[in-house]
């Protein structure tokens, strides 16, 4: 009798033991899959709205309404300056530049900055079209580039302007800008 009842006792652990590991089993290749799942789906953040709706931004890529509204503001950042913001100028326009072309633009900008430090030049630009290319992460911006000496507009010349991005995760970086001349092969 001893005997049938360590046996009886022993299958009912054996049985406990078995459906415990397959149950181990089915959670461990459920958090696999969760995890696989929650790793390749799109991220995404909601932004206030800014003008006319609210921004998504997702690690699918980059809208078209959020590259033209960061090309906006990038535009009045990078194109109007006059001596009393020149420090404030260069560091907003690196803080928005990626790592890797950090030091060229930095270079480009201190440029700049030795020129028009202790002058009365300013500048300042007026957007008339914008053409926006999200799949190569460009912007093109036309309008009238405004130089001043003092308290008078010395110069009105029509400018376009090309901006460069680059989209990594969820963070649109400036890897270059500059004057787009009449041979488009040969940009400033």
């Amino acid at each position: 009798m001893e005997l049938s009842y360590s046996h009886s006792h022993s299958q009912r652990v054996l049985r406990q033991r078995n459906m415990l590991a397959i149950a181990a089993a089915v959670l461990a290749a459920l958090t696999i899959l969760l995890g696989i799942l929650g790793l390749s789906r799109d991220r995404e953040i909601v932004l206030q709205p800014v003008l006319r709706s609210p921004l998504t931004v997702s690690s699918a890529g980059v809208s078209r309404e959020y590259l033209e509204m960061i090309t906006r503001d990038t535009v009045v950042l990078t194109l109007d300056r006059s001596p009393q913001n020149l420090e404030y100028w260069m560091n907003a326009v690196l803080d928005i530049t990626s790592p890797r072309t950090q030091g060229k633009i930095k270079a480009d900008l201190l440029k700049i900055v030795s020129e028009q430090r202790g002058s009365s030049i300013s500048q300042f630009f007026t957007i008339e079209t914008m053409e926006i290319d999200t799949r190569n992460l460009r912007s093109e911006v036309s309008g009238e580039l405004h130089t001043i000496v003092g308290n008078k507009v010395v110069s009105s010349e029509r400018r376009t302007f090309r901006y460069d991005w680059e989209y990594s995760g969820l963070s649109l970086k400036l890897v270059g800008f500059g004057m787009v001349t009449a041979d488009k092969s040969k940009d400033q």
